[in-house]
Parts: C-alpha cells; structure tokens; sequence
C-alpha cells in the first residue's frame, strides 16, 4: 500500500519563517522532494501506524501549503508494513531503490524499526524514527535518529514513579518476550526498580499474540506484589488488565508508551481504569506551539483521537524538514549532518535536541486512565 501527497492542503501551522524564504536548489531531482515512509498501517499495532502516519501527513501538507522547501513541494511515499516482523525491511528496500526517497520517516515499533536501520544506514539515507525507544535503533549507525526518548530514560522514570509516586516496595514484571520494545524497556526498569531500594517478587514473560494470561496471573498474584509492571502493547496490556481483574488483582497496572491507544480502553473497559502509562506528549501540557497543532489537527482529522503518537509522527517531519532548510540542499549526507545538530529545536512535544547517540533529550509524561480517557498526571525531564 502506497500514498503520495504533494498537494496544497490545511491552512500552515508552521511559522511562516521556519519554511519561507528558501531559494530552489539543484541538487533535488524532478519538481518535488521524495519522502519516505514506513508504518503499520494495518494489523496488531495499526492504531500506533495510523496516529503516527495522521501526525506526519498533516506535518508535510502544512510544510506545502507554506510553500514547501528549497522551491519545491514535499512528496510523502508511505508503505504499510502491516505490522509483520520482515515486511519493514522489504517495504524499506523499495522507497530507497525504487522510489528514491531521500530520507525514510518511521516506525513506530522498535522491533521493525531495527529492521529497517541497517538499510538505510548501507545506503546512507537518514532515518528518523518518531516513537521507537528501543536504545539499539539509534546504535545501527550514523544515519539514524528519533525525536522520542529512549527505553532506558523511559524506564527510570517508570521505576521513580513506582517508588515514588506509587510508593511500590515489591512489584512484579510481565514482559512480551517477542518484542524488542519490551524486553528493553523491562531490563532497564528491573535495574532502577532495584537501585531504589525495591524487591521484585515476580518475573514472568507472554506472547505478544497471547490471548490467555491466567496463569502467570494467577502466579503473579501468589507473590503479592503492590503494583505490576507490563512493559508491551496496548492489545495485550488490556487483555491482561481485564484478565487480572477477573482474578481479583487490585493493585495498579502500568506500563510504557506502548500503552497508548484508544484501544486500551476500547478492549480494557473498566479493567483499564486508574492504571498508568509513561508517553511522549499530553495535549493538557499546552504550549502555543501544542496548542495550534490541537487546533489543526482536530480540522485536518475530525473525530480522530489526537495522541502522542500523532504528536511524534509530526515532530519527526518537522525535524527532518528544518535539517533540509538548514542543509539548502537534498543531499543525504548534508541532511544527515544537519538532523545530528538539531539543538532546541521547539516542537509539539517539546523542545528537540539531538545528542551524540542520535536520541531526543526530552521529557516524559505520565497519564492515567479515569473515565475512559488519559489524564495529564506529571511531567519527568531528562
């Protein structure tokens, strides 16, 4: 599946003096500026594909309505990877060798997106990930970047939360051994947990496909731990709230930001409610720049639910596009030097700076599930 957008769309969001101004350059070829990229459009994780597609489409209709980038408009080529392990790095293959995109966008999921790094980075085509915190994504090579946190600042603020926020002493990790996001963010966590002082009393792993958790559950609540840690997707993590509930479990659930979807709550109900989840963004921290971007994206996607997703997959077309202006040309090695000293640049999830690992220096929020919705508890700084 494949989509091309060169248009003029919705009204800019960007300042006008972040887009215009630029004067054509030769080193793009044809009458627009390929741009890749690679999402789950379709199957188990297809809700963080679509946010993350919806916040980057609406990014590069507003860099075209402004009048585009070195006199030219932006094409976005999207490929849906449908969410299978192996269909990120054929997807990938063909946006460079065929399509001759002159950078790839995405994924969401970790695991996918180390599919996919080491094409790029043999070819030397930048890579920017909107929201995969798995630390070894960035760790492929020079050529790739992300504009989220990583699982290892993710999980210490997990594990401060735990102790701190929630007061946990002894907690029991649930871990998706098929996911790389998972296993990450669970390893890092297990050792700051530990160096604050807490016990875990149960480790035990699922099936991301898993349908029937009962009886870990029914072996995590024999250990009486005062809160669980559930490192994985929304899918699982509901059902697991729901199972666990059935079982009698009252202590808190929480998780990362593979929590964050509408379908947590959708299969959740109320097994989800009053539980927590780390992310990159809450549209209840309103910044001017945040603000606009909830206006627009309400009238550029009305009914859709905006969240953190969408924010990160606009964010990484922003970066990428300001990496462009400030290189004044499309040659992939210049645009790669110019994403790598991006410093405080101002985004809808706050302010971007990418260090000499290739990973955003930014905050983490946490929200927790009341009535169905995520509400705004606490924001966490680098």
């Amino acid at each position: 599946m494949k989509f091309s957008t060169t248009g003029l769309f919705s009204a800019a969001l960007v300042a006008t003096f972040f887009f215009t101004g630029c004067k054509p350059s030769g080193s793009a070829g044809g009458d627009t500026i390929k741009i890749g990229e690679f999402a789950s459009l379709t199957g188990t994780e297809a809700t963080f594909g679509i946010s993350s597609h919806e916040g980057t489409l609406m990014a590069i209709e507003e860099i075209n309505a402004a009048g585009g980038l070195l006199g030219k408009k932006l094409e976005l080529l999207t490929e849906d990877d449908q969410s299978k392990a192996g269909e990120a790095a054929t997807v990938v293959n063909k946006l460079i060798s065929r399509d001759g995109v002159i950078a790839i966008l995405g994924e969401v999921a970790s695991s996918r997106s180390l599919e996919a790094a080491p094409i790029c980075q043999q070819n030397k085509i930048p890579m920017i990930s909107p929201s995969s915190t798995n630390p070894d994504v960035t760790k492929t090579g020079d050529c790739i970047f992300r504009v989220c946190f990583i699982d290892k600042f993710q999980a210490f603020v997990l594990a401060n939360f735990a102790t701190k926020t929630l007061q946990s002493k002894r907690i029991a990790v649930f871990t998706d051994v098929k996911s790389d996001y998972s296993k990450g963010l669970a390893k890092f966590f297990k050792e700051k947990y530990r160096d604050n002082g807490g016990e875990i009393v149960s480790e035990l792993d699922y099936n991301g496909n898993d349908k029937d958790f009962k009886a870990q559950l029914t072996s995590i609540k024999a250990a009486n731990p005062d809160c669980i840690f559930v490192p994985g997707y929304y899918t699982a993590a509901a059902l697991i709230c729901v199972q666990a509930k059935q079982l009698g479990i009252t202590v808190p659930l929480f998780g990362g930001d593979g929590w964050e979807s509408e379908k947590l709550t959708e299969i959740g109900g109320d097994a989800v409610e009053g539980n927590y989840f780390s992310t990159h963004y809450s549209p209840e921290v309103a910044t001017d720049v945040s603000k606009k971007f909830v206006e627009n994206f309400a009238k550029r996607w009305p009914g859709q639910k905006l969240d953190a997703l969408a924010a990160c997959g606009y964010d990484s077309a922003l970066v990428l596009a300001d990496a462009i202006k400030r290189a004044g040309t499309t040659d992939s090695a210049k645009v790669r030097a110019a994403i790598a000293a991006t410093k405080d640049f101002q985004a809808v999830t706050g302010k971007i700076s990418i260090n000499e690992n290739r990973d955003a220096s930014k905050s983490a929020v946490i929200l927790k599930v009341v009535g169905g919705k995520f509400k705004y508890l606490e924001t966490v700084e680098p």
